[in-house]
């Protein structure tokens, strides 16, 4: 299938390469010279514009930063929207908001574009395994053409339900992540402290009723876990800045339908102290670092 891949960083080159190993073709666009000459090495062909790499393409993707980008790669005049042909897919998988996702999808279907909003879970070791998930607002007829495609990338495809409901799955996850890291790192540091041995105190946790992803996987306490980031100085994962982002699309999005976010807003704010501190360029487990000593 001819695909026109856009956003070609730390998630979307790794997912650009899997759908080129899938037997796909790819036209991609990137600023990054450096990420397009490592698409094209691996087979892509580039671009000069989002609108040229969406003219020929069968089916368009997006994986880009936030939602200005977005916007403006599917709506300037070198845009998606004015390169692609009527009936062509088009998936953003970057994290937005729910609403920017539903501006996107009724602009694309005024032309004849059905969208579908398809953030992902998984991380950059996800997106180079080939094994992210995949959480899809879009009807179902639109889903069952899809899932081919976002199979390439990943090994878990779930339909959210309309345009938008991905990025609603998306950052209520990521809320959750972000709290349940920040409470990790509170009782590791804590279990530190009072004298008990790391590795010793995250056995424990990982076979007991605090187990979770920000404990067996990503823990946040170094040398826990050898491939972790906190393992390698907090870099290679996701970044804390990205975290904050994340978690600044939950408070607007749950200020929009007045809800209360008591541990959101929190970790918003201890996200916003770690970036302020230089801190935003590191693996988000970095949050533990603001519980002192120099063992984090």
């Amino acid at each position: 299938m001819e695909i026109g891949f856009i956003g070609l960083g730390n998630m979307g080159g790794p997912m650009a390469a899997n759908l080129l190993k899938a037997g796909h073709s790819l036209t991609v666009f990137d600023l990054s010279t450096t990420a397009l000459q490592a698409a094209v090495d691996a087979g892509a062909r580039t671009a000069a514009s989002p609108r040229e790499a969406a003219q020929t393409s069968e089916v368009v993707i997006t994986m880009l930063p936030a939602a200005a980008h977005v916007k403006a790669v599917y709506l300037n005049s070198d845009g998606v929207l004015a390169g692609v042909r009527p009936g062509v897919p088009l998936i953003d998988s970057s994290t937005i908001d729910p609403a920017t996702a539903r501006l996107i999808g009724e602009a694309a279907l005024k032309q004849g574009n059905p969208f579908a909003d398809a953030p992902v879970s998984g991380g950059t070791g996800g997106a180079q395994a080939g094994t992210l998930t995949f959480m899809v607002g879009a009807d179902a007829a639109l889903f069952d053409t899809l899932k081919p495609v976002l199979a390439g990338m990943g090994k878990n495809m779930v339909q959210c339900g309309e345009t938008g409901t991905g990025q609603v799955a998306k950052i209520c996850n990521n809320l959750l992540l972000g709290i349940s890291m920040i409470g990790v790192a509170e009782a590791m540091k804590l279990g530190a402290s009072l004298g008990i041995e790391p590795n010793k105190l995250a056995a424990i946790i990982n076979t007991s009723t605090g187990r979770c992803w920000s404990a067996d996987t990503c823990n946040p306490y170094p040398g826990v876990l050898p491939n972790a980031p906190s393992s390698r100085g907090y870099t290679g994962g996701f970044g804390a800045d990205l975290m904050l982002k994340d978690l600044g699309l939950a408070v607007d999005a749950a200020r929009q339908v007045k809800q209360p976010l008591l541990l959101g807003a929190l970790a918003q704010q201890l996200y916003q102290t770690m970036s302020m501190q230089g801190l935003g360029g590191l693996d988000f487990s970095a949050i533990i670092k603001l519980y002192g000593g120099e063992d984090a």
